[in-house]
């Protein structure tokens, strides 16, 4: 008996092992619980390696490995273990990646990553001189607010300093779930230490929520940090953006659509322009005008849940929601992030948005491409996130090192 419950556990071990290692998608309903398998699988090799391990001995001493089934077990476990030995250096090597990626603008990540980063805690978010200033109300809870969604957090250096260049933290969650606290840590967390200061927002949810209240709140949340940044010890003049998943589709959205006077209903005299933005994963094109997604396209659920009507209805609607749409060479400097085992939202959207913005963007437009990494993979601590962490933050450094030239050479 012992041998068989043992091979059970080894088939369940492999079956996570291969989510971290194989691309799979067109999974239809499945699509999500692969990528949580993928996700949690991938960026904790060396913590799923260890109970795999502890499971192997613990069935030895009971005397699985006397039966075939048990050795069968054993065999299964050993594939299992090279998978998570691979993915574990497929994360540890994203260094190279990300090397790769900033050499367009002669950049480099500023400080190197050991292959155990966040082994032993990679869900703990303290670090030693950053605080966060919780729930701070960026405007007026409106209709469609499921509670506590006109709230941001501050996250800053405990020392006092003024003028510290911003980041605005979108989370992601489908644009119907998600969380101010859930998303973005380790790398508000590190911009912290290196001075830097991020706000963090919840906006509107769907379904109670139509699109385009997302956006809306986001905009509102850049008018309030342009009116209380220096509260905080902001520059109101620098505020850069990222987000992931339909954070980043807000992130892109709110760098491309600047005073647009549809997303700023009453306040369409704020200057809501961007310095830069980092999307992570996000969604670009609504419409999937290139047919990217097929039958596996998003517009039923969009049209149903955020934008409630069809692009047939409203194409109008579905093109304003799109980022792809909003591509103008006043676009500002881009870095995008994705992985290429994305099995919710697929590279080649983040390649068609590259493209789009390459050809009439007049800021660099940089791209990231994660090897290995699934959807999600920046939420907590492992070396492939601890790697993309210092990238982007080398990259918005270099955007605020021209801004402060050009501010410089204005008072001369």
């Amino acid at each position: 008996m012992a041998g068989l419950i043992f091979l059970g556990v080894a088939t369940l071990g492999l079956l996570l092992s291969a989510s971290a290692w194989l691309p799979v998608r067109r999974l239809g309903l499945f699509s999500f619980f692969y990528m949580m398998s993928g996700w949690l699988t991938g960026e904790l090799a060396l913590q799923h390696l260890a109970w795999q391990a502890l499971a192997t001995l613990a069935f030895a001493a009971a005397g699985a490995f006397e039966s075939v089934a048990g050795v069968a077990g054993l065999a299964l476990t050993f594939a299992s273990w090279g998978l998570l030995l691979a993915s574990f250096l497929r994360g540890v090597h994203t260094g190279h990646e990300t090397r790769t990626a900033l050499a367009t603008l002669a950049l480099s990540p500023e400080s190197a990553v050991s292959p155990l980063h966040g082994l032993a805690r990679p869900f703990r978010m303290r670090q030693a001189g950053v605080e966060r200033i919780c729930d701070i109300a960026y405007g007026v809870s409106l209709p469609g607010d499921k509670g506590r969604r006109n709230l941001l957090d501050v996250v800053r250096p405990t020392e006092p300093g003024e003028r510290r260049p911003a980041l605005l933290q979108i989370h992601g969650g489908g644009w119907m779930i998600g969380d101010k606290r859930e998303q973005g840590q380790p790398l508000m967390a590190h911009l912290a230490t290196r001075g830097w200061v991020s706000f963090a927002i919840n906006y509107r949810l769907s379904p109670r929520a139509t699109f385009p209240d997302h956006i809306v709140d986001v905009k509102r949340a850049i008018s309030w940090i342009r009116d209380h940044a220096a509260e905080y010890g902001a520059d109101p003049d620098f505020v850069c953006v990222t987000g992931g998943s339909a954070g980043g589709h807000l992130a892109a959205l709110a760098a491309m659509s600047a005073n647009d006077p549809r997303f700023q209903p009453g306040f369409e005299h704020v200057d809501t322009r961007l310095a830069a933005a980092v999307p992570f994963y996000g969604v670009y094109d609504f419409l999937d005008r290139y047919g990217i997604r097929g039958r596996q396209k998003m517009e039923p659920f969009l049209a149903r849940q955020v934008l409630k009507c069809t692009p047939e209805e409203n194409r109008e609607l579905w093109e304003a929601a799109s980022p792809i749409s909003h591509v103008s060479p006043e676009a500002p400097p881009f870095l995008l992030v994705h992985g290429t085992h994305d099995s919710l939202v697929w590279l080649e959207e983040m390649r068609a948005f590259e493209r789009a913005l390459r050809e009439k963007a007049r800021q660099p437009v940089l791209t990231l491409e994660l090897r290995g990494a699934q959807h999600a993979f920046d939420t907590f601590h492992s070396p492939r996130s601890a790697h993309v962490v210092r990238a982007v933050t080398a990259f918005l450094e270099h955007v605020h090192a021209q801004y402060a030239a050009a501010r410089e050479a204005q008072k001369a």
